[in-house]
């Protein structure tokens, strides 16, 4: 079974909220709710996915040591394996934006759950929310 390895953050605003992004139609899981990131391209460090990502899909400026990692999921689906660490971030510029005609919410760790997510996204809930 392949091993997919993807990074993902919790970008957490002054309110102690949580940024999803739902899953736009035509991409696989389509209108679940996760948390932002992505695939880590060989070569690149999970760090340097995270800053490339955000600055990609949501035209944000995230530096590297505002990064912090928190815990991680580690889930098979019927074709992969997926492996993702999830880091937290509460500092970043600019204002997160749809730019992958993705939907986005902040939400409060303890609502986190209102919104379906992948089956990989929900074991990091308590994480956030104890965190929080």
């Amino acid at each position: 079974m392949k091993l997919l390895l993807v990074v993902a953050v919790a970008l957490i605003d002054a309110d102690g909220r949580v940024l999803i992004a739902q899953r736009p139609e035509g991409k696989q899981l389509a209108g679940l709710w996760e948390f932002p990131g992505g695939k880590v391209e060989p070569g690149e460090r999970p760090e340097e996915t995270l800053i490339r990502e955000l600055a990609e899909e949501l035209g944000i400026t995230v530096k590297e040591a505002c990064l912090a990692p928190l815990t991680f999921a580690s889930h098979a689906y019927e074709t992969f394996h997926l492996l993702m660490p999830l880091y937290v971030c509460r500092r970043w510029e600019g204002t997160p934006r749809p730019l992958d005609a993705q939907a986005l919410k902040w939400v409060h760790p303890n609502r986190l759950r209102d919104y379906p997510m992948p089956p990989a996204d929900e074991p990091l809930i308590p994480h956030l929310t104890a965190l929080v």
